[in-house]
């Protein structure tokens, strides 16, 4: 059931909403994030940098992991080569979709207890409150926090520690029982140090391990550098040959490269779903514009940049493409050029990049359970329980796990995206103060 809703109604309406409300938004905003990138980075190198930089780096924590490597992988496998330019479509349109949220976020920020508390929960009551709509607003925000805390609890926790345990199971000969067990304690151990913890280690993590990508690919593709004109050949060629799905404008929404593409997407840079707010809030920002741009930054670095390097090395690899061992075609497609040497450097970024998404995803599952449920009992019983999560995710692999956080992330989508558009004059006035 829950398959069938995700291919034949979240994975076609989804990836059409997205673009109309992403080209919607550009048309209103004018486009500024492209037409204008010198003034977009002389805003965001301006305000107390230290503390934006500080929200950008958990919420890259967020999206930076098994959305990277293993969904890159899985889009490739399944829905071919094109799936990577769907994901570049569906970033070019999602960069004004961070923009937007991450700014209502801030305008819509409060202050609970001494910490700076925001998120799409937050700005959904509002918007509906202003519109003289609260019981839809309190219906809607409760429903986004219990999608929300099913995406930490799948996503966020089992599909992420899957991967770790996988990459220390094939690059390190580690069991995964073991593997998960280890996992499982530090995210617990971490936890219990709270928001300030979290992002203490996503600041030191995050950073060093993008670059050892980046670094690490560049020298692939340095090595097949003639492979590379191919691979962007095949990447156009499949992501344009929709025949196959049955033709015509159903087929092409119903082609494994849009669903695939715009789902792995969205799994890795997050845009449009309203998680990233949440990191954001603890920006203390006082320009609501300002911050925002640090979310563009964000799906550039996650999409375009990472997740792109990654399906290039893949590609030029010439790596069997076999949906059931994601991770091998990960780790194969770097240690078939570089050597075996590669294959640990890989496996111990995967485990890097996993630990960072899982503790980030921790801090956002205790800000659903915080939204909808005040009691410190609460906060207890999340963190045991995303601890286990964290344990069985490592242990057992089920394509249910997939869909389930499909479902989720693309329920949280089409919400946000709804109270983005009736958002989107107070996005508009925060956009227009940028100097």
């Amino acid at each position: 059931m829950i398959g069938w809703i995700n291919e034949y109604m979240i994975g076609v309406a989804l990836p059409v909403y997205l673009f109309i409300t992403g080209i919607y938004f550009g048309f209103r905003l004018r486009w500024f994030h492209i037409l204008h990138p010198v003034k977009c980075v002389r805003l965001a190198l301006s305000g107390d940098r230290k503390r934006a930089v500080s929200a950008l780096t958990l919420a890259l924590a967020g999206t930076l992991g098994v959305g990277n490597m293993v969904g890159v992988a899985s889009a490739l496998a399944i829905g071919g080569c094109g799936a990577v330019f769907w994901m570049w479509v569906s970033a070019a349109f999602a960069m004004i979709l961070k923009y937007s949220e991450i700014v209502l976020s801030i305008r819509h920020m409060s202050y609970e207890s001494g910490e700076g508390r925001g998120g799409a929960m937050y700005y959904i009551r509002n918007i509906f409150s202003a519109l003289r709509a609260p019981a839809v607003g309190r219906l809607l925000s409760a429903l986004f926090a219990v999608f929300f805390i099913i995406n930490a609890l799948t996503m966020g926790s089992m599909l992420q520690s899957g991967a770790v345990s996988q990459a220390m199971s094939i690059g390190f000969g580690m069991s995964a029982p073991i593997g998960a067990a280890i996992i499982s304690l530090l995210t617990l151990v971490v936890c219990v140090t709270g928001k300030s913890g979290v992002m203490r280690v996503t600041e030191r993590i995050v950073p060093l391990m993008t670059l050892c990508v980046l670094l690490l690919s560049a020298a692939v593709l340095i090595l097949r550098a003639r492979e590379i004109p191919t691979a962007f050949r095949r990447i156009f060629d499949e992501a344009l040959d929709f025949r196959a799905a049955g033709g015509g404008i159903f087929g092409f929404l119903l082609s494994d490269a849009v669903r695939l593409g715009t789902m792995r997407g969205l799994i890795s840079n997050e845009a449009g779903c309203g998680t990233s707010p949440t990191a954001h809030a603890v920006s203390g920002a006082t320009c609501a514009a300002r911050q925002g741009i640090f979310g563009i930054f964000e799906v550039f670095v996650d999409t375009i940049l990472l997740c792109t390097v990654t399906a290039l090395v893949i590609i030029v690899s010439r790596v069997p493409l076999d949906a059931k061992d994601l991770m091998g075609i990960t780790l194969g497609a770097y240690s078939s050029v570089l050597g075996s040497w590669a294959e640990y450097v890989v496996a111990a970024s995967v485990v890097c990049f996993g630990f960072a998404t899982v503790i980030c995803w921790s801090h956002y599952g205790c800000e659903g359970v915080y939204y909808l449920c005040r009691r410190p009992a609460a906060k207890v019983v999340f963190t045991v329980a995303f601890s286990l999560s964290v344990f069985i995710g490592g242990v057992v692999s089920s394509d249910a796990v997939w869909d389930l956080s499909d479902l989720a992330i693309g329920a949280m989508t089409l919400i946000n995206l709804t109270v983005l558009l009736l958002g989107e004059r107070q996005i508009v006035e925060e956009t227009r103060r940028i100097p």
